[in-house]
């Protein structure tokens, strides 16, 4: 493979960013202005952003656009505490560690509807489509108490788009390096009580070599995806919805054998249809039914595996004052359908009540949550959080909270050939301070947190006790121990002079308490530098990444080396209606792994125009 390695140290690259006025972070450090007014995430209904005690960063459709992005793990990528790793390029095998944690240990939603895989364990991020996204939260810290199984480290909720009144097309086309061509088209609107908006998207690239050694074809892939939303008011105060998520992606990998072309179709689907009802101005409901579908399949090696996961939410709030009152019935169903699995263990189901209280009196805001899940496998299980905050100073806030968590083995590691039946389910302890600023175009943040996970699962090599107890690949999965995520959070920015400055640096420890080693492929430091402003009619941006060393594996003897990225981003208006945007990611053409043996993009360009009438 071509050495692209130019070695940029990171104290340069800082004085590199200011001079080519970088672009605005996509994260909680972009401008007050620029963030909703509300946010779900934190308590599962909208509240104003003032009033959010736990740490949350918030992306919408402009910062997505202004990033020029290729994927969705791509805008992840720089969002504080967040790391990202690939086996190749933009479709294949994506993982998201949240403040260290195992990918696993964050629940995701779309649309409200639950995605989440009973085989591999966590959310398909390749297959969530960026074009169709609207808007992204992410929570991090524990929300079980919230949410139930899997929020061991956060939630990230993404938001297609959604209708208003009027009629609001939009176009995009780009092409980029590797081939690379894409297209979608948006058609949003509304009318008296009826809103609607229909999305559709496309792209194809030839992709590069995934594996640095076996078979040196390039691994492209294609995708297409639709989503909709319509809503109906049926009478003031009573709202109907319905969403639809469907994307299919085909891949290709490099397998075993050096002469195949193996080749993956992961589809990913969401249904939801919510009822939402204000009785009076203390009182709402809110039902929901929801449904997300998870499919993967191999060819020509033969592998299919299917996860299917129903939701039905019944939520009750009342307004007392300054604080609100919350009541949450939720059953959900899993189903897996696996070769490795019999029918009679393909599924379960988890009931649950939820109570939460949030309070904000002056100065004081103090939130309270409490839930009881009973799943039909394990029993009962009991979570807990409390958060308190306190605004010393109409710029300064300081935070304090903590939170219990837990997340049930999934089917597979329990009944595949690979399971152990009796597995525990993993459980999180966690602890956290934070301090935030915000005056005008200044903002600073920090937050110091400590998540104890214990029971954590991972698969043991060895004979073991499941059925594939003998062969190369022998081993099963187990309750291994202990781990440790402690970690500090800092961001920041202002404005100096036409310059938007923002910055973020996350330290942080994953650590096996067993062993006392570093968990695998995880960081211990990683910072963003971003800037962004106006020359003439060009907005000019860039950013640098910066990921240190990590270990490929538990054993902590295949060092993957640190390295740091530079991008660059430009955009005018042609028209009134007409964009176009250029983006130049990995601009030293560095060479770097974020998982051992598997290739990652070298310098890419990316053309794109946008058209989208006034």
């Amino acid at each position: 493979m071509k050495n692209r390695n130019l070695r940029a140290p990171l104290a340069v690259l800082p004085l590199a960013i200011l001079a080519l006025s970088s672009h605005a972070q996509t994260s909680a450090t972009s401008t007050a202005t620029e963030l909703p007014e509300t946010v779900v995430t934190a308590t599962r209904s909208a509240i104003p952003v003032a009033d959010v005690v736990a740490d949350v960063s918030i992306i919408d459709r402009e910062q997505i656009e202004r990033s020029g992005a290729n994927g969705l793990a791509d805008v992840l990528s720089r969002v504080p505490g967040i790391t990202v790793t690939r086996n190749g390029g933009p479709a294949s095998t994506t993982s998201v560690y949240l403040r260290g944690a195992e990918t696993r240990f964050t629940a995701v939603f779309v649309d409200g509807v639950r995605v989440d895989s009973q085989s591999t364990g966590g959310a398909s991020w390749n297959a969530i489509p960026l074009a169709q996204v609207e808007r992204i939260e992410v929570l991090r810290g524990p929300a079980a108490a919230i949410y139930g199984s899997d929020a061991l480290a956060g939630v990230v909720q993404i938001f297609t788009r959604q209708g208003e009144a009027g009629f609001f097309p939009s176009v995009h086309v780009g092409v980029g390096t590797h081939n690379t061509r894409d297209m979608s088209v948006s058609l949003r609107g509304g009318q008296d009580a009826v809103s609607y908006a229909l999305g559709l998207s496309g792209e194809r690239s030839d992709g590069f070599n995934a594996k640095l050694s076996g078979n040196p074809d390039r691994d492209g892939y294609r995708s297409h995806s639709v989503s909709g939303r319509l809503g109906w008011k049926l009478a003031p105060g009573h709202e109907l919805e319905a969403t639809l998520l469907d994307s299919e992606q085909k891949a290709g990998y490099d397998g075993f054998l050096p002469s195949q072309d193996d080749q993956g179709q992961q589809d990913l689907r969401t249904l939801g249809l919510s009822w939402s009802a204000a009785w009076s101005d203390t009182w709402k409901t809110r039902v929901g039914v929801t449904r997300g579908t998870d499919r993967y399949e191999t060819t020509p090696s033969p592998y299919l595996t299917n996860t299917r996961i129903d939701t039905y939410l019944l939520r009750n709030e009342w307004r007392m004052g300054t604080a609100t009152l919350s009541a949450d019935l939720e059953r959900r169903e899993d189903r897996l359908t696996n070769g490795s699995t019999t029918p009679e263990q393909n599924d379960r189901d988890q009931n649950a009540l939820a109570l939460g209280y949030t309070l904000r009196h002056g100065a004081h805001t103090l939130q309270l949550n409490a839930r009881h899940d009973e799943d039909s496998e394990f029993g009962g299980q009991s979570t807990g959080g409390a958060a308190y905050a306190f605004a010393f100073t109409p710029a300064w806030r300081a935070t304090l909270s903590a939170g219990t968590a837990f997340r049930v083995p999934t089917l597979f590691q329990r009944f595949s050939l690979y399971g152990t039946p009796d597995l525990k389910a993993e459980t999180a302890r966690n602890f956290e301070t934070g301090l935030r600023y915000q005056s005008g175009h200044d903002r600073a943040g920090f937050t110091l947190y400590r998540n104890e996970v214990k029971n954590l699962i991972d698969y043991v090599s060895g004979p073991g006790t499941c059925a594939n107890g003998v062969g190369e690949f022998a081993g099963c999965y187990g309750n291994t121990g202990r781990a440790r995520y402690t970690g500090v959070t800092l961001s920041g920015g202002t404005r100096v002079g036409t310059v938007n400055l923002g910055a973020s640096l996350d330290l942080m420890r994953p650590k096996d308490q067993e062993t006392g080693l570093r968990l695998a492929r995880r960081a211990q430091t990683q910072a963003t530098l971003t800037a962004d402003t106006q020359l003439a009619s060009w907005t000019l941006g860039g950013e640098v990444q910066h990921v240190g060393s990590r270990f490929n594996d538990a054993a902590n003897t295949q060092r993957l080396p640190a390295y740091s990225l530079l991008n660059l981003t430009a955009s005018t208006a042609l028209t009134p209606d007409w964009k176009l945007q250029v983006r130049v990611d990995n601009l030293s053409d560095k060479a770097y792994e974020s998982v051992l043996g598997y290739a990652t993009a070298g310098r890419t360009l990316y053309v794109g125009l946008n058209w989208s009438p006034r």
